[in-house]
């Protein structure tokens, strides 16, 4: 006789446990409503709150691109395949320019920091030579 393996056994968890683990089941809107209750009601509590949120990472735990692809991978069939391939077909081209522009975007921020920096370093060539002029100037006099 064999026997089955034990199946595992639950520990008991705290209150502030089962509280994050019913939160975490609801979603990031959950936590957004116990912040702003324990705001009202008691503020250090919706102070603690928002920080443990932040430094648990609750509050950016899912970017946009995933519930994007998501919702993409898992819509429902209208049973017209032509209507299904067409809104396919648009749905990927609208991810695709969604992504060209954010890439656009990301290069306009990086060329903007490297203009910014250019003329940070430019500034700062131009004071130190000035600085050397100026101490040429009060070692000839």
């Amino acid at each position: 006789m064999t026997s089955a393996p034990a199946a595992p056994i639950a520990q008991p968890q705290s209150w502030f446990g089962r509280a994050e683990s019913w939160l975490d089941a609801r979603g990031k809107g959950a936590w957004i409503a116990a912040m702003v209750l324990s705001f009202i009601f008691f503020w250090p509590i919706g102070l603690a709150l928002l920080a443990y949120m932040i430094w648990s990472k609750r509050m950016f735990n899912s970017s946009c691109t995933m519930s994007r692809k998501s919702r993409h991978q898992n819509f429902r069939s209208s049973g017209n395949t032509a209507f299904d391939a067409y809104k396919a077909d648009t749905l990927q081209r609208l991810e695709d320019e969604q992504r060209a522009f954010e890439e656009f975007l990301e290069r306009l921020r990086a060329a903007k920091d490297k203009s910014e920096f250019d003329q940070f370093m430019d500034d700062a060539a131009e004071a130190r030579k000035s600085e050397r002029v100026a101490k040429e100037a009060d070692a000839e006099s």
